[in-house]
């Protein structure tokens, strides 16, 4: 086995079975300052960091990072060790143990904490923690999936891990874990997410251990605001739901999926119906709100990606490069197909049929720009461009001019019965 000459940037404390971890400074001044601290103490490559259990020193560099290194063999060689994790988050899970020790204490409970985790994942990916009344299971990476469906233990992840948006709205909150850099230390925030809002983060003095379990200041408000809505009477075999509920709830379902087919049209439509739908319960309106303001900021992104598209479709036409505007075609068509293709009879009664009367149409609302925000001259210069190019004059036959609200945009024809490809219908 070759020597590892990774730098090492944590190691224990007083023994190679200790827990309590140390953070190495980077910079020559301060590690002066940790030298004096821990005078006549002893640093080791612990067995809990995953490492061989080995003595340590420090290295001091003026002109790159300090580090603790291994004691040579006695042989002289360079001392070869195992240990996979030697950045600085290499201790987080001691870090973990120290901090939850520590405030379980001052609540009066006392705490066990075990490192699981299947083989061939890092050593303390997974931390669990127990006391009589509650447990916790903190993932600090991605190594091990989380399991949403045991209930022994509740969970706590770290930014590493992903939740997938179905199960924040149907737990409608998860706690996660961060630790931040504080001189040769390292400190736990605990965070609250959930669906639609930012994730808030606290110290550990600001949560406590309440019957439902880690309880901080956010899942508190979260509680208190579903616990405030009116309770319902429920009778058996009967649907309690108002037919605004039962639409608001259709309308959820509706923009999920117009967000996983990718259709900006349909979420557009989604959006208006929400913003105009009244009489829903307190409880389900806040999540049509945060669900439309989600909706909408989803719009703006994927509006912005088609605004990219149709500007490097009239660079690759004015560049004369066949093969990428073949490419750019046939994404622009699949775009403009959703742009018409989801939009109801009241927005297609407004429009006129400009490709073949020439008639301005009445001004569609904003949200129908955005999804080809393209002026008005584009359109002219990629049709004049496209002529030019007689290797793609096939995939743009087929393209008609359509008003959107800042100009006219190039978007699929439909075919008529007895009409040419390219030429409207009567």
């Amino acid at each position: 086995m070759q020597a590892d000459k990774r730098r090492i940037q944590t190691a224990v404390l007083g023994s190679a079975d200790s827990e309590e971890p140390l953070m190495l400074p980077m910079e020559a001044i301060e590690l002066d300052v940790f030298r004096h601290r821990y005078e006549g103490e002893t640093f080791w490559c612990g067995t809990l960091l995953g490492g061989c259990g080995g003595q340590l020193t420090t290295k001091l560099y003026t002109d790159r990072a300090c580090h603790f290194a291994h004691h040579p063999d006695p042989d002289g060689l360079p001392h070869v060790c195992g240990r996979r994790a030697r950045g600085v988050n290499s201790a987080d899970h001691l870090y973990v143990r120290s901090a939850a020790a520590a405030w379980l204490a001052g609540r009066g409970e006392e705490a066990r904490f075990e490192y699981t985790g299947p083989a061939g994942a890092p050593f303390g990916s997974v931390v669990d923690i127990r006391w009589p009344r509650g447990a916790l299971r903190v993932h600090l990476d991605r190594a091990v999936p989380p399991d949403w469906d045991q209930e022994s233990h509740e969970l706590v992840l770290g930014l590493s891990v992903p939740v997938d948006r179905d199960t924040l709205i149907r737990r409608r909150y998860v706690h996660r874990i961060r630790l931040d850099s504080e001189g040769t230390s390292r400190r736990v925030r605990i965070g609250t997410e959930a669906f639609a809002r930012e994730t808030e983060w606290f110290t550990l003095d600001e949560c406590e251990v309440t019957e439902r379990g880690l309880s901080t200041p956010a899942v508190q408000r979260i509680i208190q605001a579903r616990s405030a809505a009116a309770p319902a009477t429920w009778t058996p075999g009967q649907n309690t739901d108002t037919p605004q509920d039962t639409r608001a709830r259709e309308l959820l379902r509706k923009l999920l999926y117009a967000r996983r087919t990718e259709s900006i049209a349909l979420a557009e439509s989604v959006c208006r119906e929400m913003e105009e739908l009244a009489g829903v319960s307190p409880r389900l309106q806040e999540q049509l709100d945060a669900a439309r303001r989600s909706g909408l900021h989803w719009i703006e992104k994927e509006a912005e990606a088609r605004r990219a598209l149709f500007a490097n479709l009239e660079k690759a036409v004015a560049e004369q490069q066949a093969g990428k505007v073949k490419k750019l075609l046939r994404q622009v068509k699949t775009a403009a197909k959703d742009t018409c293709s989801d939009r109801g009879p009241r927005a297609r009664a407004n429009e006129s049929p400009c490709c073949s009367t020439g008639r301005r149409t009445r001004e569609p609302p904003r949200h129908q720009t955005l999804t080809l925000g393209i002026t008005v001259t584009t359109g002219p210069r990629l049709r004049r461009g496209l002529r030019l190019l007689p290797e793609v004059r096939g995939p743009h036959q087929g393209l008609r001019r359509t008003n959107v609200a800042s100009g006219a945009v190039a978007v699929p024809a439909r075919r008529v019965d007895g009409a040419a490809p390219g030429t409207s219908g009567p």
